[in-house]
């Protein structure tokens, strides 16, 4: 009598045993999972919620919002006068300020297009796609930073390439 007592529940054991092992087998599998590519399926009007439910702020990023502004603006009010300055002083020998130009130059471009993949293609719509495009920015803002160093270091700097082209 006891012995049927227990053996219900070890078969009832060793079947969700089997359950899960088939349930975490399924994900060893070699057919690829083409749904994180799809685009997020977005509410009618956007709307998410009622308008009972309580507002819920987001995480505040200081790299967006007023902050990226200014530092926007700050980058571009400092490229003016890096800009002007070698055609003034008529000596290109300035490699600080020909490196810091460059540098700056190539911050002000990948915030721009930054900007421009924010812009058009939300994380909120296309998901996957918006971290695969921020991550070639990245990739490619790197690649960049290290040409920077090779004009810097085995030619005269940026202003040199382009007075030569300017001449040419």
């Amino acid at each position: 009598m006891i012995s049927n007592l227990i053996r219900p529940q070890i078969l009832k054991s060793s079947q969700q045993n089997s359950i899960n092992l088939l349930s975490s087998l399924r994900y060893i599998s070699l057919k690829p999972d083409f749904k994180k590519f799809k685009l997020i399926e977005q509410p009618a009007g956007g709307i998410i919620g009622t308008v009972n439910d309580a507002y819920q702020p987001k995480e505040i990023d200081y790299y967006e919002g007023s902050y990226h502004w200014m530092y926007d603006r700050l980058i571009t009010l400092t490229l003016v006068p890096l800009t002007i300055t070698p055609f003034i002083l008529g000596n290109i020998e300035y490699p600080i300020l020909d490196a810091s130009l460059s540098c700056l130059l190539l911050w002000h471009c990948k915030a721009g297009f930054e900007s421009c993949i924010i812009d058009y293609i939300p994380k909120r719509v296309y998901g996957i796609w918006h971290s695969i495009a921020m991550g070639f920015l990245s990739i490619g803002t790197w690649i960049s930073l290290y040409g920077i160093y090779v004009i810097e270091t085995e030619n005269n700097g940026l202003l040199n390439i382009i007075t030569s082209i300017w001449t040419a």
